[in-house]
């Protein structure tokens, strides 16, 4: 079976850069930026609404990006990293962001610029983060600031290890 699936008359849009895991899968209305990655069992299901990825964001293996029918379509900025088995559904992630492995983050959520969520949080529907700091626990609350050498750490370090990454696999073709 293909990674890339039409559904309802749109088929995914990923550029020529970005690495696709084999047995990963991306549906629909998707639009992809530059440089990007899809990790091993991840799914972009674009079926009921749009999706929209900005440069340089990794998904990572098992997680699973998805919308809201006639609600909350995802939108997910530039240098943003998914970890593995998280759930994004319906939110808008922008840039500069890392989600930890297995978080969620539920419908109209917004996650401003330059925040890190910690591994098992759960963003509730409708919540607001702030710029500048990591956020943990369920629901997830704002635990500390961000401090500049923890986000090039965990947050920038991360995306490019995720490019880098990929040129690995990509070299193997």
């Amino acid at each position: 079976m293909s990674q890339i699936i039409s559904v309802r008359g749109f088929t995914p849009k990923v550029p020529e850069s970005c690495f696709i895991a084999d047995n990963s899968r991306i549906i629909g209305d998707v639009e992809m930026g530059e440089n990007c990655s899809v990790w091993y069992n991840a799914v972009i299901r674009g079926d009921v609404n749009s999706i929209r990825i900005g440069n340089k964001v990794n998904i990572q293996d098992g997680a699973i990006i998805h919308c809201t029918y006639e609600k909350a379509g995802t939108f997910i900025g530039d240098n943003v990293s998914i970890g593995h088995q998280a759930m994004v559904h319906g939110c808008t992630i922008k840039n500069n962001v890392l989600v930890g492995m297995g978080a969620i983050i539920m419908d109209k959520a917004v996650v401003e610029e330059n925040v890190l969520i910690a591994a098992g949080a759960v963003v509730l529907e409708n919540s607001h983060l702030e710029s500048g700091y990591i956020y943990g626990g369920v629901p997830a609350k704002r635990l500390k600031k961000l401090d500049e050498e923890s986000m090039q750490f965990h947050i920038t370090r991360t995306a490019d290890n995720y490019v880098k990454y990929s040129g690995w696999f990509k070299d193997e073709e």
